[in-house]
């Protein structure tokens, strides 16, 4: 079975997520993370959901839109790596 691996940066983004919305309601907060990561989980079995980063146009490399964030992940032979997530509005940074 496929596993989803989590990126130092894509765990750092859904810090920064929660800490973000728990200003305002910590509850909200962890409920809305824990969706985000419920979208991730669900790439085990249905990996080509997403559709493909259009910055890109790489087939292996998609994304999943949950409300305003863009959950971007890279298809491997044994596994989804989650490699960030951020605000829809943003294109995705590819000088890394």
């Amino acid at each position: 079975m496929v596993e989803i691996l989590w990126t130092e940066e894509a765990v750092s983004n859904l810090r920064e997520i929660e800490e973000y919305i728990a200003r305002d309601n910590i509850e909200v907060a962890i409920d809305f993370v824990n969706k985000i990561i419920d979208q991730a989980e669900e790439l085990t079995e249905h990996p080509k959901k997403g559709r493909v980063v259009p910055e890109l146009s790489i087939d292996n490399i998609r994304e999943l839109i949950y409300n305003n964030y863009r959950i971007v992940y890279l298809i491997k032979e044994k596994s989804i790596d989650i490699l960030t997530v951020f605000e829809s509005h943003k294109l995705l940074n590819i000088e890394k």
